[in-house]
C-alpha cells in the first residue's frame, strides 16, 4: 500500500445489505459457509478470471476473506485497475461474530 492512500474498509456492520460482495476465499473456505448473495473468485484465481467479476454498475464492490488480509490485496489490486472496491475489515470471521447471513 502506497502512503497517503489509505486503503478504503468498512467493518461488517456497515456492508449494506444485499451490496454487490466478493468472496476471494479458497472453494473448502466458501464450502463451509458464506455470505448468500456474495459472489466466490478465489484470489488463487484472480489473476486468470478476473473478468468473471460482475461489478456494479454504482457503489463500490465489497471485498471479503476470512480475516482480511487477502480482501485487502484484493481491494488495493481492483483499485489499481479503476475499480470502487472497499475491503471487509474482519472479514468472514467478523461477519459470523456480528450475527449476519450465511449459508
Amino acid at each position: 500500500m502506497q502512503h497517503g492512500h489509505p486503503l478504503p474498509q468498512v467493518s461488517v456492520t456497515d456492508v449494506p445489505a444485499d451490496a454487490p460482495l466478493l468472496d476471494v476465499r479458497e472453494d473448502d473456505e466458501w464450502a463451509a459457509g458464506h455470505v448468500p448473495w456474495a459472489q466466490h473468485l478465489p484470489m488463487s484465481g484472480l489473476g486468470s478470471r478476473a473478468g468473471e467479476i460482475e461489478l456494479p454498475d454504482e457503489g463500490p464492490l465489497y471485498v471479503v476473506c476470512h480475516v482480511g488480509g487477502r480482501s485487502a490485496q484484493v481491494v488495493m489490486w481492483l483499485r489499481s485497475q479503476g475499480v470502487d472496491a472497499v475491503n471487509v475489515a474482519g472479514g468472514m470471521d467478523a461477519w459470523e461474530r456480528a450475527g449476519l447471513p450465511v449459508e
